[in-house]
């Protein structure tokens, strides 16, 4: 099978290697702006390999937003994204995913009528 662009990985897109405790996923000063109005203004987050964080606010404070900017389903107007010491503001989410971030919506699914278990 030929090798697309889009299905090649660079050096610098594979998995780093999994040491516990050394991958850090990092935003810096993430902004976004929807016309004139700043819906994140400044968003910082660092998250260490296995550590468990959540984002809590009220609505409508960009919690969501945020998130989305860190995972890669939305681009921030200002700010960066790093996985360890790795710039991934640009890279995009299928690419993100090959470097071991996911996402995994709190909506209901087509899967409903299934147990965690099924």
């Amino acid at each position: 099978m030929e090798s697309t662009q889009h299905d090649t990985i660079t050096q610098q897109e594979r998995p780093l290697e999994r040491v516990e405790g050394s991958r850090i996923l990092r935003s810096d000063g993430l902004k976004k702006r929807y016309k004139k109005r700043f819906v994140v203004k400044g968003a910082s987050v660092s998250v260490s390999q296995g550590e468990i964080v959540g984002l809590l606010g009220p609505n409508g404070a960009g919690k969501t937003t945020t998130f989305y900017m860190i995972t890669g389903m939305i681009r921030p107007t200002t700010g960066k994204v790093f996985i360890d010491d790795r710039e991934i503001t640009r890279v995009p989410m299928y690419k993100r995913s090959r470097l071991g971030i996911g996402y995994l919506p709190q909506e209901a699914s087509v899967f409903r009528q299934l147990t965690v278990e099924e």
